[in-house]
């Protein structure tokens, strides 16, 4: 027997504003990813591909389809489960690191843990033991906001480990790096999905981040597009 899909959204659409100011996001939009697969989102600045990624991360509803997360209903889910199910499954990179000021590398890593309700105490090993990992233990009373680029987006790497999820969404994960430590971030990433068979969910305008993945999705004014169709970034 197949395991489900991890996600199986079918004819997305949405929309934002009306009447002849609105806007068609996404039009009809079918994406199906498998349990351990890594895909790439790929399309210019307003093409929809955020907006796809919002959807099927549960951070955004659309207009209309249908979407299941193994198996599950997941746009039937009253708001808190649905909440529940996102802290609980997914793990967030963004470009924007969304560290919260002010506060500490272990604050911003045991954040997810702190809403599950997880003890403080089992809050801190969780945290530790995955600082670790990306060599930044020492770094775990440092005022987030101090740490270089990289450093940063490792502890949000941290941050989205932290429930051991099922899928991380990242959206243009090296967007604010140098290709250096790019390069080290997208490593990071591919073995993350490599070793532990977390499903990688990426959108980019990247076609050689892109390249790396198992497969490409290409968006283009908010529909699905054939490969290569004059998506990438200008």
């Amino acid at each position: 027997m197949t395991s489900p899909l991890v996600i199986d959204a079918r004819n997305i659409s949405k929309s934002y504003g009306k009447g002849s100011s609105t806007f068609h996001a996404l039009k009809d939009v079918t994406l199906q990813v498998a349990p351990g697969e890594c895909v790439a989102i790929v399309g210019k600045s307003g093409s929809g591909k955020s907006t796809l990624m919002h959807i099927i991360a549960l951070l955004d509803t659309p207009d209309s389809g249908s979407l299941s997360f193994n198996g599950r209903d997941a746009l039937a889910l009253p708001p808190k489960k649905a909440s529940e199910l996102r802290n609980k499954e997914f793990g967030f990179v963004f470009q924007q690191f969304f560290l919260t000021p002010g506060t500490s590398v272990m604050d911003n890593v045991t954040l997810p843990l702190k809403i599950a309700g997880v003890s403080p105490r089992a809050r801190r090993e969780r945290a530790l033991a995955v600082l670790r990992q990306f060599e930044l233990e020492d770094k775990a009373a440092s005022n987030a906001n101090d740490l270089s680029g990289g450093q940063k987006q490792r502890v949000v790497i941290s941050r989205a480990l932290i429930n051991e999820p099922t899928v991380i969404f990242a959206d243009e994960p090296t967007g604010n790096l140098d290709s250096a430590t790019g390069a080290i971030v997208e490593d990071t990433l591919f073995q993350l999905n490599r070793d532990r068979g977390i499903t990688l969910v990426i959108v980019t305008h990247d076609e050689d981040l892109a390249a790396r993945c198992d497969r490409q999705v290409f968006i283009r004014d908010g529909v699905v597009v054939p490969s290569g169709a004059g998506v990438a970034a200008a």
